[in-house]
């Protein structure tokens, strides 16, 4: 005997009363939780600040020692090129060995000599050489003068063939940057760290306020009273969708506003591209905690599983092409990987959808997943 359409309507309204008291009830336990205001808030600031002005892969005036074995107009206005430029900061010496100790101590980041045949060799005709000598314990740092060095000699030359001529050289390389003209990290870095912000306020304070339930016993208590494991996860998980949503808008307002990163893209793509990577943020979390059922833990495996492969392993900071093949493979389970590149196309380039659709359902088939086990683990740990 199927049920009267009146008792179905009661029904509805059941569930919906229920579900809304859980939402009602998680929202005042966030708010009286002072963790949460600092996981959600002043966390998210602080990695904003540290991103934005204390982390730079950008390299301005990198002190180098000049060695120039002979000084002639020549020599003279190849040094000259060397202190025009605005990646180094130069020093002036006549003996290599005047710098070594200074390299040594990591006081200069290289040094450039100019030999003592250098004219006589560009007179003649011959391709006159230049030593550079880096500090080989920072590779990037390294890799940075030694490329730097080349296009000041390249623009030297380029100046020098122009003058010969009475005009422009025949051929001319001219560099267009697209997105990022200036070439800033922070451009790149900032938005980045949005996705490393949501990834704590998803994963971590979900598996640590969870975790607490199940520590302190409310967790089965809820569950035994008539509301489903769905209405109970779904109840719990919206206060946090919301919360993490809004910290990822204070997250871009301060990008925009106060680091000056630009925003090219829609509102709809951002909030579309945020919605989705939370998914499999909350539910890694609530995985986590149904599993553990242990705040430290909890917080343990957070980190460990959330934050570490958001960091390393997401295209952040280090190119995964680069990456050992097996690690690259690993990356294609780490849902920042998608959320970072698409992220940073939304404020730099703006909105290219075939990317962004391509992220959602990935990142949406990952949340489900996730979803899909922490409801099973929370079912077979209540019964």
């Amino acid at each position: 005997m199927s049920p009267s359409p009146t008792a179905t309507v009661s029904s509805r309204r059941e569930r919906a009363r229920r579900f809304a008291a859980l939402v009602r009830k998680e929202s005042f336990q966030i708010m009286r939780d002072p963790s949460s205001i600092l996981i959600a808030f002043v966390l998210p600031i602080i990695l904003l600040f540290l991103f934005g002005y204390g982390v730079s892969l950008d390299t301005q005036l990198t002190r180098v020692g000049l060695v120039m074995e002979e000084t002639t107009p020549l020599t003279a206005d190849l040094a000259a090129s060397f202190s025009a430029s605005r990646y180094f900061s130069v020093v002036s010496g006549r003996d290599r060995r005047q710098f070594e100790e200074d390299l040594v101590l990591s006081r200069v980041r290289g040094i450039i000599v100019i030999p003592a045949n250098f004219t006589a060799n560009y007179m003649a005709g011959d391709r006159p050489q230049l030593q550079v000598i880096v500090d080989g314990s920072d590779p990037n740092t390294a890799n940075f003068v030694q490329n730097y060095a080349q296009g000041a000699v390249t623009n030297w030359q380029r100046q020098r063939q122009a003058e010969m001529m009475g005009g422009n050289p025949a051929i001319a390389v001219e560099q267009r940057f697209w997105f990022n003209p200036e070439l800033t990290s922070r451009s790149f870095l900032v938005p980045g760290s949005i996705a490393i912000v949501m990834t704590l306020v998803g994963t971590l304070l979900t598996s640590l306020v969870v975790a607490r339930e199940w520590e302190r016993g409310t967790m089965e208590a809820m569950m035994a009273t008539p509301v489903t494991a769905a209405e109970l996860l779904a109840g719990k998980l919206l206060p946090y969708f919301v919360l993490g949503l809004t910290s990822m808008t204070l997250c871009v307002l301060l990008a925009v506003f106060l680091f000056g990163v630009p925003f090219r893209g829609s509102v709809l793509a951002l909030y579309a591209l945020s919605a989705v990577f939370l998914m499999p943020a909350l539910g890694q979390g609530l995985l986590i905690s149904a599993v553990t059922k242990n705040q430290f833990l909890a917080s343990q495996l957070a980190l460990i599983s959330a934050f570490l492969p958001a960091f390393l392993l997401s295209g952040f900071l280090f190119e995964i092409n680069s990456m050992p093949t097996v690690i690259r493979w690993i990356t294609f389970i780490v849902p920042a990987r998608y959320f970072i590149p698409s992220l940073q196309t939304v404020f730099l380039a703006g909105d290219i959808w075939p990317m962004f659709l391509q992220a959602i359902a990935i990142m949406f088939a990952m949340g489900c997943i996730l979803f899909l086990l922490a409801a099973r683990s929370t079912k077979k740990r209540i019964g």
